[in-house]
Formats: structure tokens, C-alpha cells, sequence
């Protein structure tokens, strides 16, 4: 008898080591603020301070899980929280988990995914804009390019080689407003009105060592007590993005465009064009320039340059200044900072000095 116990603990054990092996929960993170310098705010002045939403990348911390189980299949998670260095407040809307919460399945080349999610515009952009969710950055023209994430949300992708296509399907776009630079307060599944605040997205994309190109469809529509202008199921708000890049020696040149139209109570047109470069001028020295045309029509135009540079200090932490200046029109409210302010027409510069630190 103690031999068949002793028989079936080793087996018990062996077992649960086995299951152990194929499944595992990894937390990770990025902890990144500094001080930061803009002129020309609205209320008139110059502004010195932490920012709280975001440095050369948004902080966030995060758990990915992930399931072996058997035959190429595997079950995953992803719970991600943003948060402000300076305050330690959430970000995304107050929400524990803005970022991310999701479950899925995935096999080598296709993923279904339930829950909050990034959408195929943050797919379609994310190789192509060399400055990212920084300080200064395209932001400062529309702010749901680095916040491209939809509530409610069915998502699906499929590799293919260096070819990918996805799609997601949102029940209800944004649960989260008026808090946050890209919250609306549209969470949809509303009886009686199928359509409201629901959103789809799709991408086609090939990606190489040297080359790759991308182009993303987005439309979200309104609801009642939505934020402005979709105030009603029958507007709509629609984003085409196309965009490319391309190793030339050392140096990455990326850029793209993207065309806006809101159908809701007044038409409007926007266009974003943006050109970047990305130099590793030594293996921890990084430099990045972008500069980016914003044409809002019949309303205002600005022109924005940035200019980042990073000394990687270890494999986890990295020191950068970020610059940006700001030109716009007689009418143009653009500012220079995320979450910043400007007077109607001026230009403006900013800076900042950080520091990161990846877990």
C-alpha cells in the first residue's frame, strides 16, 4: 500500500510539472515620466512638469498568460493597466485594466480574441510611426491613433508568410468618458438601437527584414449620450490609414497617411501625412526624427517636427530628451504635448527629459 502511494505522489508530481511546462503568466512593465517644457499655453505662459500621460511611451504594467493545449492550439490572456508616474492615478479612462482585458485561442498562424483589444488601426501604424505614443507625436492631431483600442470587441488575425490580415468587430466601442484623451463614452449594447456605438476595423499588411506596408479601415458610429460629434447612431466616424517602411542601410524611413471623415451633424475632413526616420547611430544611441502635416479642411492646418533622442543605458533602462515644435494656422489649436494646451494660432515648442525602465 505505501509503495502504490509513493507510486501514484511521483506520478501526481510528474504531472503537475508536466502541466507547469506547457503554461505560464509573465508580468511585465514600463515605468517612464521626466519633466517636461512646453511655451504659448492656453491660459498664457510656459508650463514645467511631469506629464501624466505619457513620456517617450505611456507606463503600464501588465499580465500575459498563455496555455498549451495540445495539437498547435493554445488559449492566452491579457490584462494591462496604464498608469501617471507623477500621480500614480489610472489612466484610460480611471479603468484597472484600460489597456488591456482580453482571453483568446491561437494556432501558428491565426488568433480569435474576446474582450478589450488593440484594433487593426494600432497594427496598421505600429511599424510605420517611427516617435509612437510619445510626448510629442501625431497625438497632438488626433489622439485615438496611439489610444486605437475598442470595448466589446470580437478580433481575428491570420499570418500568412509576411502577409496578415485581421478584423475586429466592436458590440460596443468605449465604455470609458469623458475621462482620457481618446474616452467617449459610447459603450453601445443599447435595445432597441443595434447600431449604436458599434465599430469594426480591418488591416492587410506584408512585413519584412527590409520592406513592409500596411492599410487599415476603421468606422465607429455614435449613440445617445455619446461624447460630440457622434451623438446619434446614424453618424458615423471613419479612418483610412496607409502607411509603409524601409531599411536604407542603417536608417529606417517610414511614413504614411491618413484620411478622417466624421459624417454627423456637420461633415468634416481631416489629413494627416507624416515622414520619419530612425537611426541606430550606435548600439545604444538612437536617434528618431518625424515630421507630420495636419490639414483639418475649411477649418486649420499645423505642421509638427519631433525630434527624439535615446542612450539605451542597460537592457532595461534608457535616458531620452524629446523635442517638438508646433506650427499652426490663424485657427489652429494644435498642441505640441500630449494633454497640453496652446493659444489658437500660435506656434509652440516643447521638451522633454526622461527616463525609462522596462521590468
Amino acid at each position: 500500500m505505501r509503495l502504490a502511494l509513493t507510486a501514484a505522489a511521483a506520478s501526481a508530481l510528474i504531472l503537475s510539472q508536466s502541466a507547469t511546462a506547457q503554461s505560464s503568466v509573465t508580468l511585465y512593465g514600463i515605468v517612464d515620466t521626466g519633466v517636461q517644457y512646453y511655451n504659448n499655453a492656453a491660459v498664457g505662459g510656459s508650463v514645467v512638469g511631469m506629464p501624466s500621460l505619457t513620456g517617450a511611451v505611456p507606463s503600464r504594467f501588465g499580465f500575459r498568460g498563455i496555455e498549451d493545449l495540445g495539437g498547435g492550439l493554445k488559449a492566452f490572456f491579457n490584462l494591462e493597466s496604464g498608469f501617471a508616474v507623477s500621480n500614480g492615478q489610472l489612466n484610460n479612462g480611471g479603468r484597472l485594466f484600460g489597456r488591456l482585458a482580453n482571453v483568446g485561442l491561437s494556432t501558428e498562424h491565426n488568433a480569435v480574441t474576446l474582450g478589450r483589444q488593440l484594433n487593426m488601426t494600432y497594427y496598421t501604424i505600429l511599424q510605420a510611426d517611427v516617435i509612437g505614443p510619445a510626448i510629442h507625436s501625431i497625438a497632438s492631431f488626433d489622439p485615438y491613433i496611439p489610444n486605437a483600442r475598442s470595448d466589446n470587441a470580437v478580433g481575428y488575425q491570420a499570418r500568412f508568410g509576411g502577409f496578415s490580415i485581421g478584423a475586429t468587430y466592436s458590440f460596443g466601442r468605449d465604455a470609458a468618458g469623458p475621462a482620457g484623451p481618446a474616452a467617449t463614452n459610447c459603450a453601445g449594447q443599447i435595445a432597441g438601437d443595434f447600431i449604436a456605438c458599434r465599430q469594426y476595423t480591418a488591416m492587410l499588411s506584408y512585413q519584412s527584414a527590409q520592406f513592409g506596408a500596411a492599410a487599415s479601415y476603421d468606422v465607429m458610429r455614435g449613440g445617445p449620450n455619446a461624447s460630440a460629434p457622434l451623438g446619434s447612431s446614424a453618424f458615423t466616424d471613419t479612418r483610412n490609414l496607409v502607411d509603409a517602411y524601409a531599411m536604407v542601410g542603417p536608417v529606417k524611413v517610414a511614413g504614411g497617411w491618413l484620411r478622417r471623415n466624421t459624417a454627423a451633424a456637420v461633415h468634416a475632413q481631416s489629413d494627416i501625412f507624416f515622414l520619419g526616420l530612425e537611426y541606430f547611430v550606435m548600439p545604444d544611441l538612437v536617434e528618431d526624427v518625424q515630421a507630420l502635416r495636419y490639414i483639418n479642411r475649411g477649418v486649420a492646418n499645423a505642421n509638427l517636427f519631433v525630434a527624439r533622442t535615446t542612450y539605451v543605458l542597460s537592457k532595461r533602462t534608457s535616458a531620452y530628451l524629446s523635442l517638438g515644435y508646433i506650427m499652426n494656422s490663424e485657427k489652429g489649436n494644435a498642441p505640441v504635448a500630449a494633454l497640453g494646451s496652446v493659444r489658437t494660432g500660435a506656434n509652440q515648442l516643447g521638451a522633454m527629459v526622461g527616463l525609462q525602465q522596462k521590468f
